[in-house]
């Protein structure tokens, strides 16, 4: 792609992000979100594969009828109360539609259907946008009129996506499905303590971002999209490997890794919200969700991919690609836990 066309739509990304965070407006944020998807959707179809255009195809609908949706409930809104302010919500039929195109377009269960499939036909680069800053701008919503929503509604749709994430992820072979299905669990975390604690969603948000980043940047750099080709990497890279098992560990939330903090934060919220049994089901989930992560780091480490004599040995070529993201996102996706005592007081 062309730099300069690349460049223009990287801004635009940026630009329609920002746009949806500054507004208190909903036509504005609407508007921010069309620009979001509008500027994706280039990216996704520029290798021109037969698959590619599919998830663009099906990435576009999906995120069309969500900004209709949004669009018809902020005007069914509007007209009942006389103004278009996200603070004043107070039509339950707009609200609900809201919650529903919003949850539709981060991929929250039972909205989450397209989510495999489009990650799936995705270059990892632009999957891990999808994965990362796609969520930023609906969610800056979600936490924005998180008062005005059902609470029933945001446990239910927490509960479920953490349960479907975890239980989709279960029979997969491709490590873009594992990771979409990972995304929607992740993002069921972060709604269900979102009428509790705020804070605690965002902070759950910045450690998805800078996990999933290590994880994407980890099998762009060892260039792998299936579980079997996991094996031929503890050969050409044992580093790379053993943090990338690290990784999805954090992921999985195991301590003393980083995605510890958020799960443990979360759980001792709604324990103290009176609220034992969500925080049961919430662990379980989890660890439905770290029994793939485990079959991943498995395969990894533990296993040796059958070779013949005849096979080139992809190792003793020189690497070309930036490392200094993966090693950052990495370092940070493996060793935060110890200042948890610091965001313990940012967040309480």
């Amino acid at each position: 792609m062309n730099p300069y066309v690349l460049a223009t739509l990287l801004s635009s990304l940026g630009l329609g992000t920002t746009l949806t965070f500054a507004s208190s407006h909903w036509l504005l944020a609407w508007m921010g979100l069309e620009i979001n998807t509008l500027a994706i959707v280039p990216l996704m179809a520029q290798h021109h594969h037969p698959r590619a255009v599919e998830a663009t195809t099906k990435y576009f609908l999906t995120q069309a009828t969500a900004a209709a949706v949004i669009l018809f409930a902020s005007t069914t809104n509007a007209w009942t109360t006389g103004e278009w302010d996200m603070t004043n919500m107070s039509n339950p039929t707009a609200t609900a539609m809201i919650l529903a195109a919003l949850a539709l377009k981060i991929g929250l269960a039972p909205m989450h259907f397209w989510m495999p499939e489009v990650l799936q036909g995705l270059d990892l680069l632009t999957g891990l946008i999808l994965s990362t800053w796609q969520k930023l701008a609906p969610l800056a919503l979600i936490i924005q009129t998180a008062q005005a929503f059902d609470p029933l509604l945001l446990s239910a749709l927490g509960l479920m996506s953490t349960l479907v994430g975890g239980w989709g992820g279960l029979n997969q072979t491709q490590l873009r499905k594992i990771l979409a299905y990972s995304s929607i669990a992740h993002m069921g975390w972060m709604i269900i303590v979102l009428q509790y604690a705020p804070q605690l969603t965002l902070l759950a948000l910045l450690m998805y971002v800078l996990m999933t980043s290590a994880a994407f940047l980890t099998l762009k750099f060892s260039s792998t999209t299936k579980i079997n080709t996991l094996a031929t990497t503890w050969s050409k890279s044992p580093v790379l490997t053993t943090t990338a098992a690290l990784v999805l560990l954090s992921l999985g939330g195991l301590p003393p890794l980083t995605g510890f903090t958020p799960k443990w934060f979360i759980l001792q919220e709604l324990a103290k919200q009176g609220l034992p049994l969500t925080a049961t089901v919430m662990a379980l989930a989890a660890l439905i969700s770290l029994y793939f992560y485990l079959r991943l780091c498995y395969t990894m480490t533990l296993t040796i991919s059958p070779n013949t004599t005849t096979s080139t040995t992809p190792w003793r070529t020189q690497a070309t690609q930036n490392s200094l993201p993966l090693a950052l996102s990495t370092v940070m996706a493996l060793g935060l836990l110890p200042i948890t005592p610091t965001i313990m007081m940012l967040v309480t």
